[in-house]
């Protein structure tokens, strides 16, 4: 199943890939897509090599082997004036009218251009605080939210790609419990998503059971009238004086992050501590935010340059006894896909000159998974168990290797990332790996500063005939799936994961295989034991949902995040049915194979 099969596969290409200017269609077909996009990458070879690299990226691409990220899709090789990112991390530069402003203005021109845009909120003073030059009352960050909310709205008014948005707040700002409950409300702050950046101090202060303190750095030359306690805060590598505005009891506060995320599925949280001591450039890099999915923690101006391999296109005569995986093919793949993602950073157009500056100085790229559990499927493995877990353990650690080694390679051929020093490799994440990477490491250094992660892949495994997303158990084996076109209608199309559709078409259209589990019979434990396999293998982070269902008990909730914690995961989302949140995805009563 190479080729494009499921009706909507072809929507999507048509709706958000195929290349169109005023009115003139260039892409006639999906190859031309394929050839457009790898010929535009293949430009940032040598001359003499560019015919060599396009014909190898086209071959990745024409049989869904490599999904690259939308926007690479959407914007290689055209004359739009957009990103191929995906999206950035950005900087609220101070807490002031003008540093407000100049961060919405950033914000506003990265996502006309096609880029989502991730913030940390808490460098944002909170409700009721004087302002010493003015004497005026402080708004606080929730409220400078929604005006971030309205102009993304307005910004989706005049056609432009939807918008993507993360908003940030630390666990010991002062605003925190408004941060909190801020989308409860069904219709605020729809353009976000949002997340809690948990410390590790925060986490022991809840096992302790002990009060937390609220805080916020003191201004210049401001008179100190209350206890203070020094912390890191906003891209500060040092701790520096913070206020304490009033305590409240850490787990109470817990409690309130995970009752909101069972009633309305955020806020999620961010295990900043975990995040930080694994960062491989800990030694110039304090990291307050993420992406809009997570996937990729960032400093100020960092970007996240996304792929995936397509792990269901790897599968030999899938549902028999025969059932493997082509180790060999998947290698080589990787290696192409590491260089495509490298080669996009010097072609991407960039909407700031700060993101170019941070691109090209950490050459960041993001390789990672589809289609996981479609694989589970095809070789006769229910996802969750001993052999599931087993399995995506050696899948991640074999294309974090030739990841790693492409990257080396690279870094030979082309010189390594420019803000790379001999601290890198004191990196906490780097003496994870194998000694002989870490020796080629010190002989050769690396082209790219960080190299895998897991994305959401939700529309790129669309167009890949609806393959399982990411690391994502698969959702049903046939349901409805809704999708907005340019002029904001919507439909709706009747779609069947890929490996159950590739089950009917060798079993004369009946039944389901005999391994199969989907979100529906899923437990949470499942959903945990996959993500913390693969997590010591990303060097970046892992997007991931933990779907339960809606009757789950709310006790049990807690001992999933305090799990997920002690996974050493970077990050922990949770998704329970909900009249809030709503959902583009819908069961078929026909066919819902429970």
């Amino acid at each position: 199943m190479n080729d494009v099969k499921e009706p909507i596969s072809m929507t999507i290409w048509d709706i958000k890939y195929r290349y169109r200017q005023e009115g003139k269609v260039f892409d006639q077909t999906i190859e031309q897509t394929w050839q457009r996009v790898a010929k535009a990458i293949a430009y940032a070879e040598k001359r003499v090599e560019r015919s060599r690299w396009q014909k190898a990226f086209y071959q990745a691409l024409e049989g869904f082997y490599f999904l690259p990220g939308g926007r690479i899709l959407a914007g290689a090789g055209t004359t739009h004036q957009v990103t191929l990112f995906n999206c950035f991390v950005m900087n609220i530069a101070s807490d002031s009218l003008p540093g407000i402003f100049d961060a919405l203005e950033e914000g506003a021109l990265t996502l006309q251009q096609g880029g989502g845009v991730g913030y940390d909120f808490s460098v944002l003073r909170p409700y009721g605080a004087i302002a010493k030059k003015t004497g005026i009352q402080a708004s606080g960050p929730v409220s400078f939210m929604r005006v971030w909310d309205a102009m993304c709205s307005v910004l989706l008014s005049t056609g432009a790609r939807r918008g993507a948005m993360m908003g940030v707040l630390r666990c010991d700002h002062p605003d925190i419990e408004e941060f909190i409950t801020a989308k409860e409300d069904p219709h605020a702050l729809r353009h976000f998503n949002v997340s809690v950046m948990v410390s590790d101090a925060f986490m022991q202060a809840v096992k302790n059971d002990t009060d937390w303190p609220l805080v916020f750095p003191l201004a210049k030359n401001e008179a100190v009238d209350g206890k203070i306690i020094y912390r890191p805060w906003c891209g500060s590598l040092q701790p520096i004086p913070c206020k304490v505005y009033r305590y409240v009891k850490a787990r109470v506060l817990w409690n309130k992050i995970i009752r909101s995320a069972y009633e309305y599925a955020e806020p999620g949280v961010l295990f900043s501590d975990t995040i930080n001591r694994m960062n491989n450039l800990w030694y110039r890099e304090y990291i307050n935010a993420t992406n809009p999915c997570g996937e990729i923690p960032l400093p100020a101006y960092g970007a996240c340059n996304l792929g995936a391999i397509n792990l269901a296109q790897f599968v030999s005569a899938p549902f028999s006894v025969n059932a493997g995986i082509n180790w060999n093919a998947i290698d080589e793949t990787v290696s192409i896909a590491t260089r495509f993602l490298d080669n996009v950073i010097d072609v991407s157009h960039y909407p700031l000159k700060a993101q170019r500056q941070q691109a090209l100085g950490t050459r960041r790229i993001g390789l990672g998974i589809t289609g996981l559990a479609d694989v589970f499927v095809m070789l006769g493995i229910r996802y969750g168990d001993a052999k599931s877990i087993a399995l995506a353990q050696e899948i991640m650690k074999r294309i974090a290797e030739v990841t790693w080694h492409t990257s080396i390679e690279l870094g030979r051929e082309k010189g390594v990332f420019p803000f790379f020093t001999q601290d890198y490799l004191q990196g906490a994440y780097v003496a994870t790996l194998e000694q002989g990477l870490r020796g080629d490491l010190k002989k050769y250094g690396v082209r790219n500063s960080h190299h895998n992660t897991i994305a959401p892949t939700g529309t790129i495994s669309l167009l890949a005939n609806n393959v399982s997303n990411g690391i994502e158990p698969i959702f049903r084996a046939e349901y409805h799936r809704h999708v907005r076109t340019t002029k904001g209608d919507r439909m709706t199309f009747t779609v069947k994961d890929y490996a159950y559709h590739l089950w009917l078409e060798k079993n004369g259209g009946i039944g389901i295989p005999p391994s199969w589990i989907d979100t529906g019979s899923l437990m949470p434990a499942s959903h945990l034991q996959i993500q913390g396999a693969v997590q010591p293998y990303i060097d970046n982070a892992i997007s991931k949902t933990i779907n339960i269902p809606q009757d789950f008990p709310f006790e049990k909730l807690e001992g999933i995040y305090t799990e997920a914690y002690q996974l050493g995961l970077k990050g922990c989302t949770i998704f329970r049915p909900n009249p809030v949140t709503g959902s583009v995805l819908e069961v078929s009563e026909q066919h819902c194979c429970e």
